[in-house]
């Protein structure tokens, strides 16, 4: 029987965030001397820390926010597939692979390699890749990255591409070691009403 495979970041105070953001605690505030009875823990974090959803409102003041979005997005059949060793992503990288049938893209990078430490670089998505996907059906794209974009872009041309093709997006996953393949995704974001992303826990289990 095939298991669910974890593929989230753990949070802790260890977990790399975006420099500048607010670094992830977890704190019991309330102690079981103290109640009585119970723990009681709080946690601060950023919605970007670790594995998160992007809401467009992330980058679009007028974009949807995380309550808005459509949970069929983020659980169901998906494709993994590998391009390692590159230093961006474009067309040209999917051409070889068969994306047909496909609505939840997750690309395997490998180039994040120490994730208590944010990277200084990664392979950022090419704004062009929106209409490919699109053109196929793809309404989810997840990495192994903190972001589709280059890490100094103020522009973010690869999310707002995206999202005009109706596409979502899903970083910072953890999938070393996944083969690529056909596998069920669960990775539901939290029903955050006025958020622009979400940590999620996202697992995989693959489809024999």
């Amino acid at each position: 029987m095939s298991t669910w495979i974890d593929i989230s970041q753990r949070l802790d105070e260890q977990v790399a965030t975006w420099p500048g953001d607010k670094p992830f605690s977890y704190k019991v505030s309330w102690s079981k001397e103290e109640s009585g009875s119970v723990n009681v823990g709080h946690i601060s974090m950023s919605v970007h820390t670790g594995t998160h959803i992007d809401a467009p409102f992330h980058f679009d003041n007028e974009g949807k926010r995380v309550i808005e979005l459509d949970l069929d997005l983020y659980i169901g059949c998906s494709r993994v597939i590998h391009l390692p060793n590159r230093t961006n992503i474009g067309v040209t990288d999917l051409a070889n692979h068969d994306l047909q049938g496909v609505t939840r893209l997750l690309i395997r990078t490998d180039a994040w390699k120490d994730r208590s430490v944010f990277p200084e670089t990664i392979p950022p998505i090419q704004p062009e890749i929106a209409t490919y996907l699109s053109g196929l059906g793809i309404r989810l794209l997840g990495l192994d990255l903190p972001s589709v974009d280059p890490l100094d872009s103020k522009e973010l041309s690869a999310h707002h591409e995206l999202a005009v093709h109706g596409i979502h997006i899903l970083e910072g996953l953890v999938l070393d070691g996944i083969d690529p393949g056909n596998y069920e995704l669960a990775a539901l974001p939290l029903p955050l009403v006025h958020a622009d992303g979400s940590p999620v826990r996202a697992a995989l289990k693959k489809i024999p």
